[in-house]
Order: structure tokens, then C-alpha cells, then sequence
């Protein structure tokens, strides 16, 4: 009984690249979380230490606008224009001469 042909490595290979990516992209989201909540915790109990007006809810502001766009690249959709010109770019560089 003659078997089927043995499906490509290579869709596997980019599949695993795409997955490995896919995984470090969350990793560096989580240590942005992660330094994000140390350094603001730190930050309030300074604030709250010292006499004067509270300035950590500016940095929790700015650094939290920073966050939330990690998570949403980390975590989103990208826009189909932004979707279509990453595949563009892709084929162009996989043709350039190594």
C-alpha cells in the first residue's frame, strides 16, 4: 500500500518560528507588567512618605498609556493595512539576494 506523500517541514518550521515569536511577544508583556507594578508601587509609598503634592498618578498615567499600547499590539488585532503591508514587506525581504 503505497503511503501519502510526507507533508512539507517547512510550514511546521514557520508555524514554530511564528508560535516562538508569538510567545516572547507575551513574555515581554508580562515583564512590562510585572517592572510597571513594582516600580509604581514603589513610587506611591514615596510619594506617600514625603510631604507635598501627590505626583505618582502622572507617572501611573504616562507609563499606563505606555502598557496599555503594549498590551494592545501584544494582544490585538493589527489593522488590516498594517496586516497586508507586513505580508508586502515579508515576500520583498524573503526575495532580496541573501
Amino acid at each position: 500500500m503505497p503511503s501519502a506523500a510526507a507533508p512539507s517541514p517547512a510550514p511546521d518550521r514557520a508555524k514554530f518560528r511564528r508560535a516562538r515569536q508569538r510567545v516572547a511577544a507575551i513574555k515581554g508583556f508580562y515583564i512590562h507588567l510585572a517592572v510597571f507594578v513594582m516600580v509604581l508601587t514603589g513610587l506611591f509609598v514615596v510619594n506617600a512618605a514625603t510631604a507635598g503634592e501627590w505626583w505618582v498618578h502622572w507617572v501611573f498615567i504616562g507609563w499606563g498609556i505606555g502598557l496599555a499600547a503594549h498590551a494592545a499590539a501584544v494582544y490585538g488585532r493589527a489593522p488590516a493595512m498594517v496586516a497586508s503591508w507586513e505580508r508586502r514587506k515579508l515576500r520583498q525581504l524573503m526575495q532580496e539576494p541573501s
